[in-house]
């Protein structure tokens, strides 16, 4: 069974306590954070702070995804703001140089936070390989970052199922692939299939009638 990541991006930021809670009784797996800096993407969302004041109050593990620009100078605030996994952009790393996208996990992983890598939709994922050795996680966009809402793009799952075959290859069975973007209770079968088996939903689970319906379907 694959697990469901609820984006928190899709929550009334006014009662985010009251969202969290919802999202733990509705058998959510993760807390996915969507960190967007109005830079590597035109949003802004929030940043450590965030973290900080949700970390009480879940036990859930905390999964923040930083759409940011020079995630290297972040990372310490958000491991100590008690993030469990902090994910970063291979795009976002590139443009600065070459080893970027390496040093930022090794960075992660010396604060003893869980790590991992990022591809747009247009990134084929063959680009990350050389750093899956120290990934815990793969996530895979199937939609381009900066908004909710949008629609799932279906070539996305190519990259999955190219990151499910590697980590396999490498000896790496449990590496998590996620996908983030469009998720919802129609597709989240053909996701499942192809090797993903953790699914961010963000308005497919905080936008359905019944919560816990929704999350244990797009978990199958």
């Amino acid at each position: 069974m694959a697990k469901v990541a609820p984006s928190i991006l899709s929550a009334d930021f006014s009662a985010m306590g009251e969202a969290i809670k919802k999202l733990e009784l509705a058998g959510a797996d993760l807390v996915h954070c969507d960190v967007m800096d109005g830079s590597f993407v035109a949003p802004i969302t929030f940043g450590g702070q965030m973290v900080k004041n949700i970390r009480p109050l879940t036990k859930l593990p905390l999964d923040v995804h930083l759409m940011i620009e020079h995630p290297k100078t972040q990372i310490k605030f958000f491991a100590e703001a008690g993030a469990d996994i902090i994910t970063v952009h291979y795009e976002a790393c590139a443009k600065i140089s070459p080893d970027y996208l390496r040093e930022t996990l090794e960075l992660i992983i010396s604060y003893g936070v869980k790590c991992g890598a990022v591809v747009n939709p247009d990134t084929d994922v063959e680009k990350i390989f050389d750093v899956f050795p120290l990934c815990d996680m793969v996530l895979i966009m199937s939609v381009f970052p900066g908004y909710g809402g949008q629609k799932f793009i279906p070539s996305a799952l190519e990259n999955v199922r190219k990151a499910r075959e590697y980590a396999l290859t490498i000896g790496k069975p449990d590496i998590d692939i996620e996908i983030d973007g469009g998720v919802n209770i129609a597709n989240a079968a053909a996701i499942r299939e192809a090797g993903a088996n953790v699914l961010v939903a963000g308005s497919a689970v905080f936008g359905a009638a019944d919560m816990s319906a929704a999350v244990a379907a797009i978990k199958g």
